[in-house]
């Protein structure tokens, strides 16, 4: 799987937020999409109470989740007042300076801890072509 590296961060959404909350992160989705060639996925999910949000992106190295951080960057701190960052999961292995990046912005967006989980063992398949559509 070489640099494979996917990301999930859950945050709690802040009382009365939720609704700010989707539309930004239906924005943030549109402008990665149409802003990062390179990330394979990046899906925004809310649990049914409204009241967590996660959001998986899956990157084919470590350069797309470097780039994502990058481009996006400047839109995180938007979205500070909406949430409460509780965690980032990385699987796969980040540079230390990636990881220090990934810790700001654990930061920035809340209290979040950043965990890293190496592979063990498995594989990945990814088709390219259109992008799914849930």
């Amino acid at each position: 799987m070489g640099n494979f590296i996917a990301y999930l961060d859950t945050s709690e959404v802040r009382p009365g937020k939720l609704g700010q909350l989707k539309e930004a992160m239906a924005e943030l989705a549109a402008f990665v999409e149409q802003n990062e060639p390179r990330i394979l996925s990046y899906s925004v999910y809310f649990s049914d109470d409204g009241s967590t949000m996660k959001v998986l992106h899956l990157h084919s190295d470590l350069a797309s989740l470097e780039l994502h951080l990058k481009v996006a960057g400047a839109r995180f701190p938007p979205v500070a007042p909406l949430i409460t960052m509780k965690s980032i999961e990385i699987f796969g292995r980040p540079t230390e300076e990636l990881l220090a990046r990934l810790r700001a912005k654990a930061q920035l967006l809340g209290t979040g801890s950043v965990t890293v989980h190496d592979l063990h063992a498995g594989f990945a398949r990814f088709h390219t072509g259109q992008p799914f559509q849930p």
